[in-house]
């Protein structure tokens, strides 16, 4: 026989295990989507993103500036490290531990790693401070600013850590939608890029 207290645990976890659903189906489409782009048609909307960001205020001003790698298609923001690398500290991210994340100073002339998913990591030093501008990747966005990732949380640790940072996502036009299933943990980005528009 099932105590009152058992009851209420598995009826919370019912509209969880849907939404885990959902988001796995979404991911799933989102991303094979993604992996089909010509290389033209990467290069092209990765343009119009940079060209997008580099109008911002958030990102003229900012002194620290982190992006991500890109694979499989993702959105490509490494101009931005070649253009302002003189004026900007760029840093990317490194998997370490149990699904954290370790900030590294990129540095455009020095070779990169591959990491412990395959992921070109840089081998430097660990940044500690300031982050004023996080461009954030993902597998999806809505147009309330939630972001769906691969599913391993890595960026939603991360990101409670930088609550004072400005967080940009970027997206290609197909990844955007109306809605997403979100979580509590769910992080709200501040803004979203696309080739077409930004909101926020």
């Amino acid at each position: 026989m099932l105590f009152e207290s058992q009851i209420v645990d598995i009826m919370q976890q019912l509209p969880t295990a849907k939404i885990q659903h959902d988001k796995e189906q979404l991911r799933g489409l989102d991303s094979q989507r993604r992996r089909v782009m010509t290389a033209e048609e990467v290069k092209t909307d990765s343009r119009k993103i940079v060209s997008q960001i580099e109008q911002m205020t958030c990102f003229k001003q900012a002194q620290t500036v982190m992006l991500y790698y890109p694979i499989h298609n993702e959105v490509d923001l490494r101009h931005l490290v070649h253009e302002y690398a003189d004026e900007k500290t760029f840093l990317l991210p490194a998997t370490v531990g149990n699904h954290q994340i370790e900030v590294r100073v990129y540095e455009k002339n020095r070779p990169l790693l591959k990491g412990r998913f395959g992921i070109p990591e840089p081998d430097t030093e660990v940044w500690k401070g300031k982050i004023d501008l996080i461009l954030v990747p993902g597998v999806a966005f809505d147009e309330d600013l939630y972001r769906l990732g691969r599913g391993g949380g890595y960026y939603d640790r991360f990101l409670k850590q930088y609550s004072g940072s400005m967080k940009v996502g970027v997206c290609y036009d197909f990844q955007l939608h109306k809605d997403l299933p979100s979580e509590f943990f769910d992080i709200r980005m501040d803004r979203v890029v696309t080739p077409s528009q930004t909101i926020g």
